[in-house]
């Protein structure tokens, strides 16, 4: 059957659709061992953050059971559904942990003919974001309706097109996610390398070493400023989003800026002109990127050179280690650690208006200085750590853009899945 003879279908023949549960946030936990929530605002373009969300006492959840989200799941945010990152959806993977569904968040699975892995593809694919943006409806909360998602048409391959469109875009997932897995656990080996030396001082040596002030011999607290060659933020060319090109010199927003992650949707780029204009906050290699303004506050992250050159807007403090006294991941590391990232989320609240941090708070923030010895030893330890994982996030990058290029095109029907390859995974 050639794809023009597919049959046009509504994806409500096809698809069970469950609204979430109206969790109250006065019952939230705060233990790490609770549940995590799926709400729209950890959903994100083809992920979810579980790092930011919301938990639910395991010990209440009698009456929850259809809420319960497995492995293969698709959900999509109703709420502010698509932003200019994308549309926020997200597949429920293997390895994520057992989580409930919470309200204005749908979970969609394939039925009656049309498989649940097809079914993420489609989710996914450009055709339904082309569908869904011009519908979202609301002034102070755009969203969309289960109605709405439901009434999308497209044409439905036969089920053996389906496993083998699904099976060739799940083929690059899992890719992506065993390398994302294998990035988990670099942050985590630097988050846990950082809290041993930094946080229980239990550095190379540190049997031999006398405390003087509750630190030990030879440390100190120093602001940001003086360990620090640069702190400063950009801004939007004139012109806001109408001035951006598909091209360029790489443009660096909030959107992009997670902890210890970099994200690559949403970039923006500019032109040489433009460029120029922002020269002052010109991105270098180990810059770390901090977000300074909005919800996202205080995320923070090491800038990716594949899109170097760049610049940063105005939500976005490019910080530079100075080689002499500091070294990059520890900085990074230290920002994102528990009590910085406390104190730092507390700093933003003090605006009159929005939360946010500025070049003078950043530039006294008051930041642990280790003997010059043992800071290189954490740099060499932790540089190669996060080398490692650059290497890991470069190789998603590319295996995202060639699934990205044909996800379109497999839906479509415009290229025959007979002849296409699937991707094989790299020896070590």
């Amino acid at each position: 059957m050639s794809p023009i003879e597919w049959p046009k279908v509504k994806l409500a023949d096809y698809v069970d659709l469950l609204s979430g549960f109206p969790f109250k946030s006065a019952g939230f936990s705060t233990a790490s061992d609770d549940i995590p929530l799926v709400k729209g605002e950890n959903v994100h373009q083809g992920f979810i953050d579980w790092n930011k969300a919301k938990r639910w006492p395991k010990n209440q959840v009698d009456g929850l059971d259809k809420y319960w989200l497995k492995p293969g799941d698709v959900v999509l945010a109703m709420d502010r559904p698509w932003i200019e990152a994308g549309l926020k959806q997200a597949c429920i993977c293997e390895h994520d942990p057992a989580s409930l569904l919470v309200q204005r968040v749908s979970r969609l699975r394939g039925e009656n003919g049309l498989l649940t892995d097809y079914l993420r593809h489609l989710i996914g694919s450009s055709m339904f974001t082309d569908y869904i943006k011009p519908i979202v409806t609301g002034t102070s909360v755009p969203h969309i309706s289960g109605a709405q998602i439901k009434s999308f048409e497209f044409r439905l391959p036969p089920l053996p097109m389906q496993r083998r469109i699904a099976s060739i875009l799940s083929a690059y997932d899992d890719l992506i996610e065993n390398n994302t897995r294998r990035i988990a656990i670099l942050e985590e080996m630097a988050r846990r390398l950082y809290e041993e030396w930094f946080v229980r001082f239990r550095f190379p040596g540190h049997e031999g070493s006398a405390m003087t002030g509750g630190l030990p011999a030879g440390w100190c607290r120093a602001t940001l400023g003086s360990i620090t060659t640069k702190i400063g933020s950009g801004a939007t060319p004139r012109g806001g989003k109408s001035a951006y090109f598909d091209s360029g010199v790489t443009l660096i927003r909030s959107q992009n800026i997670f902890d210890y992650n970099f994200v690559d949707k949403g970039l923006a780029f500019l032109d040489d002109d433009q460029a120029a204009q922002l020269q002052g906050v010109a991105v270098e290699p180990d810059d770390v990127l901090l977000n300074i303004t909005g919800a996202s506050v205080a995320r923070c992250c090491m800038v990716a050179r594949r899109h170097l050159p760049a610049r940063v807007n105005q939500h976005v403090m490019l910080i530079r280690a100075d080689s002499v006294r500091m070294e990059p991941s520890y900085l990074l590391c230290a920002i994102n650690s528990v009590e910085m990232k406390r104190q730092l989320l507390a700093y933003a609240q003090t605006g009159s208006t929005r939360e946010a941090l500025t070049r003078e708070m950043m530039s006294q923030f008051a930041v642990l200085l280790p003997d010059h010895g043992t800071l290189r030893k954490f740099g060499k330890i932790a540089g190669d750590i996060f080398r490692q994982r650059e290497i890991l996030a470069d190789k998603n990058a590319n295996l995202r853009t060639t699934r990205d290029f044909l996800l379109p095109k497999l839906i479509s029907g415009e290229l025959d899945v007979s002849a296409l390859p699937e991707p094989q995974a790299e020896t070590a």
